[in-house]
């Protein structure tokens, strides 16, 4: 079962009888609904009134309603307000732009604007490689998106992919002190995509490309990479590439594999599955079957489109089949496609002690307690509520950071295994819950940086 998580955490301001029993009949009864109770306090006393604000992590709008639902049918309880914690923190959005340097009067005017600008505007001119010191561009990244692969939402649009391309900004900011920005092109074209991006490029230091739909991503990836003198890098692909083979160098070596000698399965071959197939196949391994939802990918099939023809060049091509084909001996599954995939008799198919990265968001393929009783003996998701997450929060802040303060134009295939091995090499001691440092390890950031050069 899905564990509540803060992603769904209700704020609940209600009316109780003045009692301390009431108040705890409200703990118990949100409990028993399998809620996890974070807060609870008496906000004002009204005769034989209280006014209580009650906060709790819920699973999902339908176990909030059921919540809500049963603290109403507690006699004397009067539900007020519901509140969204989530909605609430992204109310008038997530980022600001804030000065550097404050005008406190004519002096700094002159200094920050007008007429001293001017100097520096023609010592750019006379000089343009001076804009990256005397502008913002050697800290600031464009986070740019059309909306078309927004999570597992799909095609939704540049609007409702802001609150992603804004919380992206403030990953970049917390963790790489990196300055990001989100562009929401209102256009699906890819050379439209492309132009925009190479007349903006001149504010920026890199450029972010965020939830663009495959096939049409790795052209645009492609294009601006060789057209633009600044890192141009698709965090869906190679950021989630990066993290996960971070996390396989460690459950390798904690089930006693060499990731060269392992069959994998990779369930999933759009964007991030080709950049994990191509990453696994620059580190080293050569047994990758490929699995989309028409079956293994292979030489034999004839509906290929040009992206995945090309990827036949880093997966066993003879195979063919159905998944369940694929799933006979493999040592190492990793889904980057929908929930409920993976069967517990599927990964009973698989060699002893099994890997599995289900990364399907926001349900996995397989929920980590059915891969392991199922026998599995690493498993990894991309939910925080669970061991090992593979969160790409631990790969980009720490590449553009690199990238940015040593004057990198290119991310390579060797930056990207180089961020992986010192993504693994901060786990001292692996264990089954801890293959992968957790995003707030105050070492991430700089460990990736280092090897960006």
């Amino acid at each position: 079962m899905v564990q509540p998580s803060p992603s769904y955490t209700v704020a609940l301001y209600l009316e109780v009888p003045a009692s301390q029993k009431a108040v705890a009949s409200l703990v118990d009864t949100a409990t028993a609904t399998g809620a996890i109770v974070t807060g609870v306090d008496v906000a004002d006393a009204d005769g034989d009134k209280l006014t209580v604000n009650l906060t709790a992590d819920t699973r999902d709008s339908k176990h909030r309603n059921e919540l809500v639902a049963k603290l109403e049918e507690i006699d004397g309880v009067v539900v007020r307000n519901v509140g969204d914690s989530t909605f609430l923190t992204h109310v008038g959005g997530k980022i600001e732009v804030t000065g550097k340097y404050p005008i406190h009067n004519r002096r700094d005017l002159a200094r920050v604007y007008t007429p001293g600008v001017a100097r520096v505007c023609k010592a750019i001119y006379d000089h343009p490689e001076r804009a990256r010191m005397l502008t913002i561009k050697k800290n600031t990244v464009a986070v740019v998106t059309d909306g078309t692969a927004v999570l597992g939402l799909g095609d939704i649009g540049p609007s409702a992919a802001m609150p992603v391309m804004e919380g992206k900004a403030v990953l970049f900011k917390q963790f790489g002190n990196v300055d990001a920005w989100p562009v929401a092109l209102d256009t699906k074209d890819p050379e439209e995509i492309i132009s925009i991006v190479k007349a903006i490029a001149p504010a920026y230091g890199g450029i972010n490309l965020e939830d663009i739909a495959a096939p049409k991503c790795f052209d645009i990836e492609a294009r601006l990479r060789e057209e633009l003198d600044i890192p141009v890098f698709h965090d869906d692909q190679h950021g989630t590439a990066v993290v996960v083979l971070a996390g396989l160098i460690n459950a390798a070596k904690l089930t006693g594999r060499s990731l060269a000698d392992s069959k994998f399965v990779v369930v999933g071959a759009g964007a991030a599955g080709t950049a994990i197939i191509k990453l696994l196949h620059t580190y080293g391994a050569r047994h990758i079957v490929a699995v989309d939802s028409k079956g293994i990918v292979g030489s034999h099939r004839t509906d290929l489109n040009a992206e995945k023809t090309a990827l036949l060049a880093y997966v066993d091509a003879a195979q063919q089949g159905s998944l369940e084909d694929a799933m006979a001996g493999a040592d190492v599954f990793i889904g980057v496609s929908r929930a409920g995939l993976l069967t517990p008799e599927l990964v009973g198919m698989m060699a002893k002690d099994p890997i599995i990265f289900a990364l399907a968001n926001p349900v996995p393929e397989i929920m980590p307690d059915s891969a392991k009783a199922a026998g599995a003996a690493v498993i990894a998701t991309g939910r925080s509520d669970f061991p090992n997450q593979v969160n790409n929060a631990l790969a980009f802040p720490g590449i553009f950071r690199g990238a940015l303060d040593n004057g990198v134009q290119k991310i390579t295939d060797e930056h990207k295994l180089a961020a992986a091995q010192a993504l693994a090499a901060l786990v001292d001691k692996p264990t089954a819950d801890y293959v992968i440092p957790s995003p707030f390890d105050e070492r991430v950031v700089g460990a990736v940086a280092t090897v960006i050069r």
